[in-house]
């Protein structure tokens, strides 16, 4: 664990590869994420869900709103991957997505989408063949990106914006 509170885990891996113990542990971790985000929420009211979780920050409302938008965006680049030969995907303005009127939505809304949203996720990725994850798209401003990397950076993600929520439900006495 880390002191500075944008990063309750650490920041995000670098990897290059991961060997399929490392994949099936990241698919884990994709896999429960709903769940786990739902039962952070849980019980949270209006106030509290409208509560920055760092000083700065985006609320919890707009937190698992940011979850479910980057993990869409995450699952169009997996496909295109698959389908596509190193297509260069289009990055998306996060902090300007947090502000678009959906924000004000209660997060059941988004939890609902990321549950099928990994459901099918998830079936994509368990369906791969070997060679499957070495392939990549390119992003403008990160470069080339394999599958692989990908899903460790993803595992991270969910774990990521979990934890600032149970950090701040533990600071708050919540």
């Amino acid at each position: 664990m880390t002191a500075d509170p944008r990063y309750p885990l650490g920041p995000a891996p670098q990897v290059t590869t991961l060997t399929p113990p490392q994949r099936r542990e990241g698919m884990a971790a994709l896999r429960a994420l709903p769940e786990e985000l739902q039962a952070a929420l849980a019980g949270l009211g209006a106030e509290q869900l409208d509560t920055p979780y760092r000083e700065g920050g985006w609320t919890l409302r707009q937190l698992a709103h940011h979850v479910a938008d980057s993990h869409l965006n995450a699952y169009v680049r997996t496909r295109l991957a698959l389908t596509e030969m190193e297509p260069t995907i289009t990055p998306y303005e996060e902090q300007r997505w947090a502000e678009l009127p959906d924000r004000h939505l209660d997060p059941s809304v988004s939890l609902e989408l990321l549950r099928a949203l990994h459901t099918r996720w998830v079936a994509t990725l368990d369906g791969l063949e070997e060679a499957d994850w070495q392939k990549t798209f390119h992003h403008p401003v990160n470069g080339p990106t394999t599958l692989e990397q990908m899903l460790a950076y993803y595992a991270w993600h969910g774990r990521h914006h979990t934890a600032h929520i149970l950090k701040l439900r533990e600071k708050r006495g919540w």
